[in-house]
């Protein structure tokens, strides 16, 4: 099923010729909507450049200058880095939207069979060099994505591809369900993006993806997956663009370099109170009938936010439990 990416980031877009190749990379905060399309809610930072080959014979696929493109980053920056992320979280409340995580699109590794730039992964160099040449077919032929414009906002189409796709595409048709997974989500995937019938798909190497406190997954390599990008670059089919690495939930922001150095900030943690109020509602709303069918209290509502973060927190785990045991017991 296919979705849409408002605004995407210049790495997942990249394209190149027979004269160069565009290179570089991109980290941006997501959120979603209730129908699980991505926001590009602002960019930590956008470094592209532009890698002419030389024009002379025999050396058409070696790099001769590199050109600056779009430069713009604050990853180094702790007081804009907070700005950022404030600024963020409370678009996301004032357009009832959701904090999805972090994402990163890497666009250097198709030139250098040594470099996946993505540590994680761990690929037979036979894969690797079979992406290089892929990926120069889609440069001679320039098989990259289009940009679909909606009303003076660009977006493209995305689908996830993979046998733990459903980590990265939540099921869920109200943005409760959809808050109530994220809301303890804590992990990444990582993978390659190919374009297929003018959408970018993102293929799902491995994740280690979590959706309890507690409950901890081992990194895997997704070889089912990876036999489908094979099949489907053998037959001309897909065309990869880059590497990805998503970390889901609002504790990817710990992954952040700077994480050590803003999570004290008082505006940060403002803003993440304001966030923690507006899902715990989001979640109340989830739960409120189970809640009620119960009697607990005589203003349930006014209970609830009387109650202080852990009590909340207990409330909303027993409403969890008492709703699963009756799933149960319906599906039985």
């Amino acid at each position: 099923m296919s979705i849409e990416f408002f605004n995407p980031p210049s790495a997942i877009l990249a394209s190149g010729t027979k004269k160069g190749v565009e290179i570089g990379g991109s980290k941006s905060i997501i959120s979603i909507d209730r129908n699980h399309n991505f926001f590009n809610e602002g960019n930590i930072y956008t470094e592209m450049s532009w890698a002419a080959f030389y024009q002379e014979e025999g050396l058409e696929d070696q790099i001769d200058t590199f050109m600056t493109t779009e430069y713009d980053s604050i990853r180094e920056d702790p007081e804009a880095l907070v700005d950022i992320i404030v600024k963020t979280i409370y678009q996301i409340i004032n357009n009832r939207k959701i904090f999805y995580g972090i994402a990163d699109f890497e666009v250097d590794a198709f030139m250098d069979e040594k470099h996946t730039v993505i540590p994680e992964l761990k690929l037979d160099y036979s894969i690797i060099n079979k992406l290089l040449e892929a990926h120069k077919r889609s440069r001679e032929k320039e098989l990259f994505p289009k940009i679909l414009e909606e009303k003076g906002i660009n977006k493209i189409k995305i689908e996830f591809q993979g046998t733990k796709k459903n980590n990265l595409h939540i099921k869920g048709s109200q943005l409760e369900d959809l808050i109530n997974k994220l809301r303890l989500a804590k992990g990444f995937a990582v993978g390659i993006v190919c374009t297929s019938r003018n959408a970018a798909n993102l293929y799902i190497m491995s994740d280690n993806i979590v959706f309890s406190k507690d409950e901890i997954a081992e990194i895997y390599i997704d070889e089912e997956n990876i036999k489908i990008i094979e099949y489907g670059i053998k037959k001309k089919l897909l065309f990869p663009i880059s590497w990805f690495r998503i970390d889901i939930g609002l504790r990817s922001l710990e992954t952040l370099e700077l994480w050590d150095q803003i999570k004290e900030n008082p505006e940060l943690n403002k803003a993440l109170g304001h966030y923690e109020r507006y899902i715990n509602a989001l979640v109340y709303k989830k739960f409120k009938p189970i809640a009620e069918s119960q009697k607990i209290g005589t203003d349930l509502e006014e209970d609830f936010y009387n109650m202080t973060p852990k009590e909340r927190k207990k409330a909303l785990k027993d409403m969890e439990k008492a709703i699963e045991l009756l799933n149960k017991e319906y599906a039985d």
